[in-house]
């Protein structure tokens, strides 16, 4: 006897399911954001680090890192698994740069959801944009729910 609406014959499963929109993570960037992930990844580019520098090569100051985007990206995702899971791959591109003072958010939207052995692998559409619309980093991730562990977050 059904005890609850996914108990029912036929019903869709529990858990994600494609369409489904995942909570986004964002962050205003600038030099307190650049200079954290430049001291982790030893990334201290003029660039990146000087306004002159990016002006120089062509923006209107510096820039945030491109795998910064990347990272960000990895940070939507963990926020998103909790403990119930594990990334298992992101892409991106990089369409256009992170200037300094905007709010980057990630985001992403599930594609589809299919069983391997005792996994759940979830397939996103993913990327990240800033406050003014500009497509930053669009891409695609797969990441893998323990068994059982797939409603939480979903």
């Amino acid at each position: 006897m059904p005890t609850t609406p996914d108990d029912r014959a036929g019903a869709d499963p529990p858990g994600p399911r494609p369409g489904d929109p995942i909570p986004p993570f964002s962050r205003t960037t600038g030099f307190d954001l650049w200079n954290r992930y430049a001291a982790v990844n030893d990334e201290f580019v003029p660039i990146h680090m000087d306004d002159e520098a990016g002006r120089e090569a062509g923006f209107p100051g510096a820039f945030g890192m491109g795998n910064l985007q990347w990272s960000l990206l990895h940070s939507l995702l963990r926020q998103w698994l909790g403990d119930r899971g594990r990334i298992v791959r992101v892409a991106c591109q990089f369409r256009a740069p992170n200037l300094k003072g905007r709010t980057v958010t990630a985001a992403g939207r599930i594609t589809q959801v299919r069983r391997d052995g005792d996994e759940l692998l979830v397939d996103l559409e993913v990327w990240t944009v800033d406050d003014e619309g500009a497509a930053l980093a669009p891409g695609t991730a797969t990441v893998a729910l323990r068994a059982g562990r797939e409603k939480a977050g979903s």
